[in-house]
């Protein structure tokens, strides 16, 4: 498959009190083909979010890669980076603190074209129209304010702001968590259609594993900071070879009796990533065990 984003060696360190330093991300290593959505799962303080605002150059790396579209962007200045942001853009996981409650929904969507100087101010007002429609909302709502819209209207909105530059990257950093269920499903779909009908690539960052498993082409479990496990979304739900991944998919739900998983759960803490100065995790060292499913070998 053609790759739309490539990860190679990618950390992130914070420092701490006394000389310590967060390892929030740890040499982690990945590929977003064109039209794929990736998940990646794991529990809060994990490095998801921060894999995420990494990729989208919102934070700065510590040390390895991000190419997009062929272009390593992980050092570029400010400047430089400001045409490859059109291809990259981001959906948030609540969707009223993502809206400016003093604007209009058809401002917001119109910012990301006013911003980067596309168009006349026409041809951004009929833009603005197509996209509430592509998101299924009447044009009519432009006018309204973000406490007008419920829940799933306003994720719409931040979805239809996301794709007026037409990018070809999405990052959903749980982008439907703070929905009602029966609105989570309605949003997917609609992720799901754009996808077919707009050919995009997603990186899908949730700990809701019954929404990964629906939405996922692949699926990266990571654990303090590091990918334990990556492979299909067959592979991962249904031949998860880690103990963490076991250890998530035996704390989610199940309601049908038929396919509740006979693993154990482990208990205790997941340690912190706070590591004292002079010291650093040891980076896993992952084993193919199925093409294209790795897992990282354990002690």
């Amino acid at each position: 498959m053609n790759a739309l984003v490539e990860v190679r060696g990618l950390t992130k360190q914070f420092p701490h009190a006394q000389g310590a330093r967060v390892h929030a991300v740890e040499n982690v290593s990945l590929t977003i083909n064109r039209k794929e959505t990736v998940a990646v799962v794991g529990e809060s303080g994990c490095g998801k979010s921060t894999l995420a605002n990494l990729i989208m150059r919102l934070d700065r790396p510590t040390s390895g890669t991000i190419e997009v579209d062929g272009t390593d962007i992980s050092s570029l200045s400010q400047r430089r980076l400001r045409p490859h942001r059109r291809k990259m853009q981001m959906v948030f996981q609540d969707p009223f603190s993502s809206l400016d409650p003093r604007r209009r929904a058809g401002e917001a969507v119109e910012d990301p074209l006013r911003i980067h100087d596309v168009g006349s101010p026409e041809s951004r007002a009929e833009k603005v129209r197509s996209l509430f429609e592509l998101v299924r909302l009447k044009p009519e709502h432009r006018a309204n304010y973000p406490h007008q819209f419920s829940g799933g209207q306003r994720q719409r909105v931040c979805i239809a702001r996301a794709l007026a530059l037409a990018p070809e990257l999405i990052v959903a950093d749980e982008a439907v968590s703070a929905l009602d269920v029966s609105v989570q499903a309605s949003v997917l779909d609609l992720m799901v259609d754009l996808q077919d009908r707009l050919g995009l690539s997603y990186l899908f960052i949730s700990h809701d594993l019954a929404i990964v498993e629906q939405i996922s082409h692949r699926v990266a479990v990571m654990y303090l900071g590091q990918v334990v496990e990556l492979g299909s979304r067959d592979q991962v739900f249904g031949d998860p070879r880690h103990p963490y991944t076991r250890k998530l998919l035996d704390a989610a739900p199940i309601a049908d009796p038929r396919r509740r998983r006979a693993h154990k759960l482990q208990g205790g803490e997941v340690p912190s990533p706070v590591w004292a100065k002079g010291t650093a995790p040891v980076h896993v060292v992952h084993d193919e065990v199925a093409p294209g499913h790795f897992v990282a070998q354990t002690p």
